[in-house]
This record gives structure tokens, sequence and C-alpha cells, in this order.
């Protein structure tokens, strides 16, 4: 048997053990591993699986992320959530459909210190449902809002995935944040326009609201002032090179410790939950990163990816058409499991097929350009019925509201979504332009 055919039937057996609920850090282990034994015996294995989680997990670059999830367990008890959302209501609350915007604003600010998707939804459906619940709004654009707004918890930055990504491609951690800002903002604002253009369409589906007196808003505009400012340390500090992303997530993480502390999130044994919490977090992606790692180590064996890229690359087809592709299943992929796992799994694909296409960028711009649009996609995937993860996760947290109401409720965030992915694919400076201000790359 050849290593492509070999290749091919392992990563349909994976497939296969996903399907059937097998965990996919254990599914791409336990194949990638049988799969090498095939090819390189049983002692090449074993001979590497004596390093492979060493050279994995003692990478300087990989400690960002136990860093990142302790801040975002600390942002959590810290009350942050709570208000960013007041502040965002209080400013936004009078217009139709305000109060939706102003969750969609919370969730942009607490995923900029979360980094989670599926944290931040949950974490501002706990504290935005029941106020658009007590305003009248209707359930489907409530929860429909939440979903969409939970997926920026992972593209506006820090985001772990980014670093996963950078780390897999081997890019600039700090080129990749800039890269991410933009298109990050741009995902809030398309979907506050999306709202807009909702509540018009359908008035009854959000009620105007009195406007909060001018005093009150500038009362929540400063008890957010703590948030706004360890984001600005934090995302500053890597842009101006103050710190390294490393540097920035321990100082992120000390500073929403001490918040939490000072508010009082910190009693009994919270901060041991914390610990306690960031570790299963950090084992789990450890755990799936292993397992890509030994994975990509047999497609590697196998000579797939680089035979798909050669393949593709010869075919007289459109660059744009083969892109249209890839993100296509990303799409579908994205339906279907988390996107830390889906990147892991498909960059060493999808990569060298991408950089050897000509999309008229260098490969630095390309490698950025398209980890940028594949961080979306899958985004989009995870709101994207009939399995979306973020429905799921907000549907469970809103009983009052069906399954059905939120799959209509999200109709106008994935058109905005599918908006903007045409123009980040249309105009890779959308994507490029802050990395170039910044690094002159």
């Amino acid at each position: 048997m050849s290593g492509l055919t070999l290749g091919i039937i392992g990563f349909l057996l994976m497939s296969v053990l996903m399907a059937i609920r097998v965990h996919i850090g254990l599914a791409m282990l336990l194949v990638g591993a049988l799969g090498a034994m095939l090819i390189t015996g049983p002692m090449g294995i074993l001979n590497g699986l004596k390093t492979l989680p060493y050279e994995h997990f003692s990478s300087y670059s990989l400690s960002i992320v136990p860093l990142f999830m302790l801040m975002g367990q600390f942002a959590t008890r810290s009350g942050i959530s709570q208000a960013m959302f007041d502040a965002a209501r209080h400013w936004l609350g009078h217009r139709r459909g305000g109060v939706a915007m102003s969750a969609i604003g919370a969730c942009g600010a607490f995923g900029a210190i979360c980094g989670s998707s599926l944290a931040t939804a949950a974490t501002m459906t706990q504290v935005a449902l029941p106020e658009m619940e007590r305003q009248g709004y209707r359930g489907g654009l409530a929860t429909g809002a939440l979903a969409a707004g939970g997926t920026l918890g992972i593209l506006i930055p820090p985001s772990v995935v980014l670093v996963i990504y950078a780390i897999l491609a081997q890019q600039n951690i700090n080129e990749m944040f800039a890269a991410a800002l933009l298109p990050g903002i741009l995902a809030a604002v398309s979907y506050m326009i999306g709202i807009a253009v909702y509540v018009r369409l359908v008035p009854d589906s959000a009620p105007l609201v009195k406007a909060t007196p001018m005093h009150a808003r500038w009362q929540a505009l400063g008890r957010v002032w703590p948030a706004l400012l360890i984001f600005m340390l934090v995302i500053g500090g890597i842009y101006s090179g103050l710190f390294t992303p490393t540097e920035a997530a321990a100082v992120g993480a000390v500073a929403t410790g001490a918040l939490a502390l000072a508010r009082g999130g910190m009693h009994g044994s919270a901060f041991v939950d914390s610990l306690l919490e960031t570790a299963s977090a950090t084992a789990m992606i450890f755990f799936i990163v292993l397992g890509a790692g030994v994975f990509n180590t047999f497609l590697a064996l196998t000579g797939l990816p680089q035979a798909s890229a050669a393949l593709i690359v010869s075919l007289d087809v459109s660059p744009w058409l083969i892109l249209a592709g890839i993100l296509l299943c990303y799409l579908v992929l994205g339906c279907l499991m988390d996107s830390l796992s889906m990147i892991l799994l498909t960059v060493p694909i999808f990569f060298p097929i991408v950089t050897a296409l000509d999309f008229g960028l260098s490969p630095s711009d390309s490698a950025i350009w398209f980890g940028i649009l594949a961080l979306i996609v899958v985004e989009v995937g995870m709101i994207t019925p009939p399995v979306g993860l973020n429905i799921f996760i907000i549907n469970s947290l809103a009983p009052k509201v069906t399954l059905v109401e939120t799959f209509k409720g999200i109709v106008p965030f994935l058109t905005m979504d599918l908006i903007r992915v045409v123009l980040l694919v249309a105009f890779p400076p959308l994507s490029l332009w802050f990395v170039h201000l910044l690094y002159g790359t």
C-alpha cells in the first residue's frame, strides 16, 4: 500500500472516530500512531513519542495558552462582563435594537480579554439575556445576537487559536494579532448593522427604550475603565514591542486577577477554582496539540499534504476557486467541531496548498491573510445551523427560546458574516494594512 493511500485511509478513519464521538485529540493520536507504525515500524513511533511531547510542550510560545486562559478565568470572576454590558446598554440601549447591539459590543470587549468563543457566549448570555427578556426583545433576536457575538471572543486579539495557528504556520504572533484587529472590529460593526436593518424590517422584534440620562452613562462608562486599561496594556504592549505576547499574557493575568480580587470575585475557593479550570482547559488543549502532532507526523510520512498541494497547483483552475473550496470546507467543519481542533487538523493540509497558489501576495502576507480568513469562516460555522456549537450553548442557557427561533434569529448575522468574508477575500489589505503599518513587512 502506497503512503498516499495510507494517508487517505487514515484521514477517513479519523473522521469515522470523530463521528462516533471519540475525542478529537484521542482520535488523532490513535490514527497517527497506528499509521506511523505501519510506515516506520513499532520502534519508529515509540522513539517519536519519546521526544514529540517534550518538543511540543517545552515550546516557549505555547506558554501563552495557560496564561491567557487564566486571564479569562479571572476576567469572568471580576464582574467585567456585567460592567461592559451595562456601559454599552446605557449608551446604545435607547436605539431600536440597542440592547442587542450592546450585547454585541460587550461580547467584543469581553472577548478581547477572555479569548474564547464559547466562554464569551456563555458568560454574556447570563449577563445580557435577562435584560433583553425584560425589555421585551423577541427571543430569536436575543439568542441570535449572543451566539454571533460570542464568535468575537476568538477573533479580537488576544486569541488562543491565533497563537496556535501562528505556531503551526511559523508566523509571528504579534503580526497575527495585528492582522485580526481590524477584521474583528469590522465583525462587531457589521453585526450591529445587521441588527439595525433587522429591527426596521421586523419592528416588533425590539421595542424602543427610554434613553438613560447622560450622567448615568458616564458613570457606567467609568466602571469599565479598568478593563479598558488592561486591554490597552496587553495589546498596546504587544504592538509597541514593550512586551512579547507571552509577557503580555502574564501581565494581563496578574492585572485581571488583581481586579477580580479588588471587586470581591476571589472570595472563598474562587482562586483555586480558577487555577483548576485553567489547568483542565489547558490540559485539554495540549492533548489536542499532542494528538495533532502525532497525526501530522503520520501525514508527513505519507506525503499527503505535499502531494495534495502539487496536484491542486497543477490543475488549470483559478486560485480563487480553490480558496473558495477550502473556505467552504472550513464552513462545513465548523458546524461539527471546535475551532482549535479544526485549525490543528486542517492547517498542515491546507496551508501548503494556499502558499503554493498565486494571489499576488508575498508568502508571509498569504500566510497571515489565510489565517484570518480561516479563523473567520471557522467561527461562521459555529453559528451555522443545524449543529453550530455556539447556537446550542446559547440555547441551553435560554430555555424559553426554541431552537427554531434561534436558527431564525441567526440569519441576519450569517448574512453579515458572508458579506464580510467576501470583503476580506476580495480586499486582502483589510487584514494586512495594520500589520504593514506597525511592522513594515
